[in-house]
């Protein structure tokens, strides 16, 4: 990748008497004489204070100076806060600090803007599985809009860890196992939030700056469990897990989380070959490094020391910010004075931290996030609300389609039946903090609203090519409604499920009372669509699974509402792969909605009633079972791989029980209609190392109705002086056909393209023969060879 050109367009700014002002828009270097004559007259304890960033909830508006956080930040012992939400209340406290103490630094207000703030987009799994870029940066743009408004202004997104093991919670939060895709996605995350030069000052009031979770391999915890130990080769770190990092570097991120887990023995958060080596001296990111919660003081746990020693190792590795821990305001000042820690070394953690400050333009307007008109103005506006529906519809994956039994016809009984059915609060998803969350309606209220007022709805929307005219007005379709079992048939089980305000309000009655009444109202039915899967907290942090099938009284249910006979459609709400076997092998279609946001009712609907053609594609693979995990698509070949076409070989690499192939590959998405791929047309055979080839496919749409393909090139190195994956996504492109229509897709293949790390971790390409394959998933592609040449 090209490193980008840091480019800095910054505030002229003095200090007079202790007051901060500024007067002009200069160069780089009046930003360091800004900070160079703040910092001549900060104590030793005011520097620290910078590094600081306890959290909040409990600060209202008006009560600010009586909290005790509010003596703090008089005292100059705060750098920012975090999950304070309210653009009053931020201004109260932004008002504390600018006007009641010393120096009037200004405050960084954090929050978890993770997937939209009060308009809550698809969760990031979700989103990836769009595979459009545009898409997602205009959900981080509208996320940032909205945050803004409330006084936000910075977030802690985009998470780009890598993971294939969906026994993590937290795959749910990132992007799925591919480093191609995961990379670009970073990019437009970071794009959006900080908007399209962000290495320069954020001049705008509604751009926000971004921070990279989690640095680094946080994704791959031994089991999928939480928080855990994470061991691996360097070469593996950067070929497959810092992609997504170094990408969001590159687009200008202004900060970085370290993360939970430890890397070569030594945790992330005290880690200065993680943190100084590889970001700033390898990468030169210029930007400030901040702990997760309570980061610092959990290295007391991993066993390497007390809270002054972890404290110390953490700011010397190269970490500027201490979130919730106290470890820098406690006990740095100690280190100092023992020559533990230079004062070098605290002041460049200080200066990094102003210089965000700087940047976002807080030292000019300290006030720039706090204008009270904007909420109303900006906030779960009608256009973000379009666009969060818009994007939904787009994420979601057709897994299963026989007999055409999607999209559902315009009239007759539809039963919407499952714990999942009549739920608002678990619509938005895992980590949507700043939703207000029984104002998304629920699939079934969605679906009765929707179908009330067909008439009203338009078929087509001019210039969106995924809405789609399969539907014809005037609908007469009557809705019926069942809960048809609980979650999950523990108790217990199921409170650990719904935290955060999500309950499901656990039915009293048996499970048998509930399946009876389940199969009456859908016997009668014409169809049935079965909203099951998971709540949205059986996802996300701390929620890791061991058995990823439906939980038991949802299978049960499923089966019974099968035995019927009628058609059913599983809806299906997950945050991570689940195991569908039983599922794909008896129900006729399977719709996977993930958690869709605000609007997510709408969007299921939608592709439900056709009147949006599905086009996602799954970012990450779903296994036949947790006994194959890991498993992704660009996996190595061992010295004893299967044959081609080969279930099991005995002293073959393989399993007496199950293929080795997922259920669903990554990429993997069906559509309402069908395409057709020609053979792979290459412009060359062979190129060298300054030149380019090109290999085209001609994609058809060979069915009945307009739809949208993304169409994928992987590529693999078959000799390198390191063992290489068995193919690599390395391009794909977005395209959508009117029946009949074929559209040529063409990719240009360089040699920067063929590059990866080396066993000295030298990024270099090798000549030699590559495999190129193109198709609708990495499963079902087509196969040519060409030849790079050492010249």
């Amino acid at each position: 990748m090209s490193k980008v050109i840091k480019k800095l367009s910054i505030l002229f700014a003095i200090v007079l008497s202790g007051t901060i002002s500024v007067q002009a828009q200069k160069s780089p270097q009046d930003m360091n004489r800004f900070i160079d004559a703040l910092m001549k007259k900060m104590t030793v304890d005011e520097k620290i204070g910078q590094l600081n960033l306890p959290v909040t909830g409990d600060i209202t508006t008006g009560q600010a100076k009586s909290s005790d956080i509010a003596g703090k930040i008089k005292r100059g012992e705060v750098g920012g806060l975090f999950n304070l939400k309210g653009v009053e209340k931020i201004r109260d406290v932004q008002k504390l600090a600018v006007e009641n103490s010393r120096l009037g630094i200004p405050l960084l207000f954090g929050m978890d803007v993770i997937h939209g703030y009060e308009t809550i987009f698809p969760i990031p799994l979700g989103l990836s599985c769009t595979w459009d870029m545009k898409a997602i940066e205009e959900s981080a743009r509208i996320a940032a809009v909205e945050a803004s408004a409330d006084g936000i202004s910075w977030t802690f997104s985009p998470m780009v860890d890598i993971s294939r093991d969906p026994r993590w919670g937290r795959v749910s939060e990132g992007s799925g196992e591919d480093p191609f895709l995961g990379s670009l996605i970073a990019r437009a995350m970071v794009n959006g939030y900080q908007g399209k030069e962000p290495s320069s000052q954020l001049k705008r009031n509604d751009e926000i700056m971004a921070c990279v979770k989690h640095f680094a391999l946080y994704g791959a915890g031994e089991g999928g469990r939480d928080y855990n130990t994470v061991d691996m080769s360097r070469q593996r770190m950067y070929n497959e897990y810092f992609p997504p990092f170094e990408a969001a570097i590159e687009a200008g991120v202004g900060s970085v989380m370290a993360s939970f887990n430890e890397v070569d023995g030594v945790p992330a958060t005290a880690n200065k070959w993680l943190m100084t080596d590889v970001l700033r001296g390898q990468w030169g990111f210029g930007g400030f490094v901040v702990t997760d919660y309570t980061g610092i003081s959990e290295m007391i746990d991993h066993g390497i020391g007390d809270l002054q020693t972890v404290s110390a190792r953490a700011i010397n590795a190269g970490v500027d910010m201490d979130m919730v821990s106290d470890g820098f305001v406690s006990t740095l000042k100690k280190s100092i004075q023992e020559g533990k820690v230079s004062m070098m070394t605290l002041n460049t953690a200080c200066r990094r931290i102003l210089e965000a400050k700087y940047k976002l333009g807080l030292f000019d307007d300290p006030y720039k996030y706090c204008d009270p008109k904007r909420p109303a103005r900006d906030i779960f506006t009608r256009s973000h609300r379009d666009a969060a529906r818009r994007i939904a519809s787009e994420s979601f994956v057709l897994l299963k389609n026989d007999n055409q039994t999607l999209p559902l016809k315009a009239t007759g009984t539809i039963a919407v039946i499952g714990p999942l059915a009549d739920t608002r609060t678990n619509m938005p998803g895992t980590w949507s903090v700043a939703a207000v969350l029984d104002r998304s309606p629920s699939l079934i209220e969605g679906l009765r609203e929707m179908v009330g007022r067909m008439d009203e709805m338009p078929l087509n929307q001019p210039n969106e090519p995924w809405y789609i005219p399969l539907m014809e007005n005037g609908a007469d379709i009557n809705l019926l409604y069942a809960k048809g079992s609980n979650l999950i048939s523990d108790a217990a089980y199921e409170e650990r499920a719904t935290m955060f305000g999500r309950s499901l309000n656990r039915d009293n009655r048996t499970d048998a009372e509930l399946l009876k009444e389940a199969i009456a109202t859908a016997n009668k039915a014409d169809v049935i669509v079965a909203a099951l899967g998971e709540s949205s907290e059986m996802s996300g942090e701390s929620s890791s699974r061991t058995n990823l099938d439906l939980p038991d009284v949802q299978q049960t249910l499923l089966k019974a509402l099968v035995a019927t006979g009628k058609p059913v459609v599983l809806v299906l709400f997950t945050g991570r792969p689940l195991v569908l076997n039983w599922e794909q092998a008896n129900v006729p279609a399977i719709l996977n909605v993930w958690f869709g946001g605000s609007e997510a009712a709408y969007a299921i609907g939608d592709v439900l009633f056709g009147r949006v053609n599905p086009s996602g594609k799954l970012t990450m693979s779903f296994p036949q079972n947790v006994g194959q995990i890991p498993l992704y698509y660009a996996h190595k070949n061992t010295g004893r791989p299967l044959h081609d076409g080969k279930w099991f070989e005995k002293f073959r690499s393989n399993y007496l029980d199950v293929t080795n192939e997922p259920l669903y590959p990554f990429g993997f998405g069906l559509s309402y209609t069908t395409f057709a791929y020609s053979d792979i047309s290459l412009s060359q055979t062979s190129m060298n190392m300054q030149g380019v080839l090109t290999a085209s496919v001609n994609v058809t749409n060979t069915g009945a109705f307009p739809g949208g393909e993304v169409v994928q090139l992987y590529i693999r190195d078959l000799v390198g002086s390191t063992t290489r994956p068995v193919k690599e996504l390395k391009g794909f492109e977005r395209i959508y056909l009117q029946p009949g229509q074929t559209r040529t897709v063409t990719f240009k293949i360089a040699p920067e393209m063929l590059k990866f790390y080396n066993y000295d971790l030298q990024y270099v390409v090798e000549p030699g023969d590559f495999s190129i394959m193109i198709g609708p998933n990495s499963r079902d592609v087509q196969t040519v060879s060409i030849r790079l040449i050492d010249s």
